[in-house]
């Protein structure tokens, strides 16, 4: 693709310094959306570590460990179950 071609001409620290302002205000918007009332927290925070792992080696080694627990989730354990009195 000529856009990766683009980005691999850019100088490393350019590339570096954007992509750790995009990464870290996505991480920060996925923070304040904790504290906000609504649904999506998680989806930003995700992207944010997917953009610095493109970078960063740090980031690329917390996203997979994100995503191995992200596996060991069932979500049939989220729902309630009533008990039936007889």
């Amino acid at each position: 693709m000529e856009y990766r071609k683009i980005w691999r001409q850019l100088p490393s620290a350019l590339r570096k310094t954007i992509v750790s302002v995009i990464g870290f205000t996505l991480i920060a918007f996925g923070g304040v959306l904790v504290i906000l009332p609504g649904p999506f927290t998680l989806p930003p925070v995700i992207a944010g570590l997917f953009i610095l792992a493109l970078e960063f080696t740090w980031a690329k080694s917390l996203l997979t460990k994100a995503q191995e627990s992200a596996k060991k989730v069932d979500p049939r354990n989220f729902r309630k179950r009533k008990k039936k009195d007889i």
